[in-house]
């Protein structure tokens, strides 16, 4: 008897290629119907025509050149992007969707706001990142986004702040000692990202997870993986593990085990000191100050419909270690290489740190207002290097949007908006736009002296309700760090053989994208202070 298995199996795959084929087809033709109406339609902001969505695919894996705008445009083109307008549109002329890009904050606070009446909303490509363990305060949106913040909000509190005031001082006198730097006149650090990294890792640590840990390497009693090492490895691998699929990380070599070891160990431990934790707020004993343990109280006080889950309180120490601990390490490292290179500005910051505090006692939490120049270098460094480096939204529904007019001209116009239009705010953009910061490429502190520490004026940590909850916790942690090593040390570039200062600045303080925006890895001298 014939059998038909072979030709029944090419007429089937002549019928997935035709199936393939046609679906291309239909994609392009549908792409190129969407391109030509747009293109009749009324343009009323400055187009760019490349050929791909520079987040999509294949723009996301192309570099930024004449062709292509690729993922770290925005960063690249940061001086040519907005020379016309404050908003510009891409269009894409082969694969992806238009959306607009706005470097103006007054934009931004329309399309920013967190309620649930907003005609904009958080698309759920602009928090994939920060969802993979849990939903939280910074990837929720609307009614969501409200529950988490009736939560979130309290466990911020200044019992919290001055936890991680302390944890900075006893980390940096830490740090001193199991360096070996303590009774030195001199110190060459190759790459000061290898500080501050170890330092954020070790106050979310303390005052995010209650867990303690000091300088020297982290070990355990069955000689098993450490919780403050599970901790590194998922910062790092962090992006490998939202984009890859779960079975990927099955394959048998020593970097996939750590990763999936490193996981484990974490949901593990979090689930159990979530329970932990609940037990020690039903019981009315003394409780700890770290954040963990103020969400679990928080969330224990609310009823009903306002309560978080376990996953969800998760979510939310997770989501503040992604946030908070790469982000303030890369502004902590950005904010010394800048310092390193203006002198004059240093000894100025010095000054004041001698003014307050003087040469014999550590600063304390109410030191804090005080050392405003202090903040200004990282508020400045975070200008210069905002590490949320994009805010994503798409309307709701048709509606309006109030553009200021090009520098010069004055006022606003008001602009049709359809539903369904993404917007991304660029947070590059907007912190090297001149209508709002004067020559905005210089690193200038002083824009900042006297500025209150929470001023919505500072727009770096996002805008509107939605601005970064962790802003005080990140920027109590650097001036307690700042003050005290500058106190002690004068910082200086690390040349390399022949080099001079500006080749250093070039080859150094360029900066790149990856899950945040980050300067390149920064040589410093310390030497110290008499």
């Amino acid at each position: 008897m014939p059998s038909w298995s072979t030709p029944l199996s090419v007429l089937e795959r002549m019928d997935l290629k035709s199936a393939l084929v046609t679906l291309l087809g239909v994609s392009i033709v549908m792409h190129l119907l969407n391109l030509f109406n747009m293109l009749r339609a009324k343009a009323y902001f400055p187009r760019m025509f490349p050929p791909f969505q520079p987040f999509g695919l294949p723009g996301v894996l192309l570099p930024t050149n004449s062709w292509f705008i690729g993922y770290q445009w925005h960063w690249v083109r940061r001086f040519q992007t907005y020379t016309r307008n404050d908003t510009v549109e891409i269009v894409p002329l082969i694969l992806g969707g238009s959306n607009l890009w706005t470097s103006n904050v007054d934009v931004a606070r329309q399309v920013a706001v967190g309620s649930h009446r907003s005609s904009w909303f958080k698309p759920r490509e602009g928090s994939l990142a920060l969802s993979y363990w849990g939903s939280n305060i910074i990837a929720a949106d609307g009614q969501l986004w409200r529950k988490h913040r009736r939560i979130v909000g309290p466990a911020f509190s200044t019992d919290l702040y001055k936890l991680v005031w302390k944890q900075s001082q006893d980390n940096y006198n830490d740090m001193m000692q199991a360096e070996g730097w303590t009774g030195l006149e001199s110190v060459d650090i190759p790459v000061i990202q290898n500080i501050t990294i170890k330092f954020a890792l070790l106050i979310i640590c303390n005052c995010g997870f209650g867990l303690p840990s000091t300088w020297a390497a982290p070990t355990t009693d069955d000689g098993g993986m450490s919780m403050q090492t599970a901790l590194q490895i998922v910062s790092v691998h962090h992006l490998s593990m939202i984009f890859l699929p779960k079975w990927f990380f099955y394959f048998p070599t020593k970097t996939f085990k750590q990763i999936r070891t490193a996981r484990n160990l974490l949901v593990n431990f979090m689930q159990t000191q979530a329970a932990e934790r609940k037990v020690d707020v039903t019981s009315g004993k003394p409780l700890q100050s770290d954040l963990f343990t103020k969400l679990v109280a928080a969330n224990q006080e609310e009823e009903g419909k306002y309560t978080l889950s376990d996953d969800e309180l998760i979510g939310n120490i997770f989501a503040f270690m992604f946030a908070g601990h790469e982000t303030t390490a890369h502004t902590l490292a950005a904010a010394l290489g800048l310092i390193a290179l203006h002198q004059s500005t240093q000894d100025e910051v010095v000054q004041q740190i001698i003014d307050v505090i003087g040469c014999d006692r550590d600063p304390e939490y109410e030191d804090y207002n005080k050392l405003d120049k202090v903040l200004a270098i990282f508020y400045e460094a975070v200008r210069l290097y905002p590490a949320g480096h994009i805010m994503m939204r798409e309307a709701a529904e048709d509606t309006i949007l109030q553009v200021p007019n090009p520098i010069g001209q004055g006022g606003f116009t008001a602009v049709p908006i359809k539903k369904g239009t993404k917007l991304n705010v660029d947070m590059i953009g907007m912190q090297y736009n001149p209508r709002h910061f004067e020559d905005p490429a210089e690193f200038r502190p002083s824009r900042w002296y006297g500025l209150p520490t929470d001023s919505e004026a500072f727009t770096a940590f996002s805008v509107g309700t939605r601005a970064c909850i962790g802003r005080r916790f990140a920027t109590i942690e650097a001036t307690c760090f700042l003050a005290m090593l500058l106190r002690d040390w004068r910082v200086k570039p690390l040349l390399s053989e022949g080099e001079t200062t500006s080749e250093w600045r070039k080859r150094v303080l360029d900066g790149h994208i990856a899950l945040t925006l980050a300067a390149h890895d920064i040589p410093l001298t310390l030497e110290r202070r008499r």
